[in-house]
């Protein structure tokens, strides 16, 4: 029987876990984004890289463990028009994001890691990116003001959160809504299945 790892502490994450009825424990992954050297890596490579320090870290952490475990990592990232939207540093930076998004298409991406470690046998390592085109109505200031002042946008990559109250705002979406709010468990889930793995009956 594996035991599930979540290497996040995100209630983003956590609570699809929990609603999709997957038994887990959270390890926070002790990785500093802001010093991982991602110049010159396109999208898909740059989350991709940085779910598999998170899963890694979290896997030497768990290293002295005799049981069958499976760390999943991930790690979301907002870009428009090539450019990474991270978290705002501030209200004016949130507002210059939304600006950007506001009538416009963006993607985001989700890069996972999944480790497979037995007590017996080989280790395996399932490593992916989900991507997702967002469309966004046109917002006026007014509108854009009142979000941030909601303080919801302060926490979150491209400084909204479609769960929440920008919701409203979200005009078409191509491609996993849950990939979107930082956790493609569909995905997860799939690639499991192929090794045998089945989530929801562990």
């Amino acid at each position: 029987m594996y035991r599930i790892i979540l290497a996040s502490e995100s209630p983003r994450r956590k609570e699809i876990m929990t609603t999709m009825g997957i038994p887990f424990e959270c390890v926070p992954a002790n990785v500093r984004e802001h010093e991982v050297a991602l110049e010159d890596l396109k999208p898909s490579e740059m989350v991709k890289k940085l779910s598999g320090l998170k899963a890694r870290s979290v896997a030497g952490e768990l290293a002295g463990r005799d049981e069958d475990l499976i760390i999943i990592g991930a790690d979301t990232m907002v870009f428009f028009k090539e450019e990474a939207l991270g978290k705002p540093k501030d209200k004016k930076d949130a507002e210059r994001m939304l600006l950007m998004l506001s009538g416009n298409v963006h993607e985001v991406y989700t890069g996972v890691c999944i480790i497979i470690r037995k007590k017996v046998g080989t280790n395996k390592i399932l490593s992916f990116a989900v991507h997702t085109r967002v469309t966004v109505a046109p917002l006026t200031i007014e509108q854009i003001r009142d979000y941030i002042s909601t303080g919801e946008p302060m926490d979150k990559a491209g400084a909204y959160a479609i769960q929440g109250g920008f919701g409203i705002f979200i005009r078409e979406i191509k491609g996993d809504y849950y990939n979107i709010v930082g956790f493609p468990i569909s995905k997860i889930y799939e690639k499991l299945l192929v090794q045998g793995i089945d989530l929801k009956k562990l």
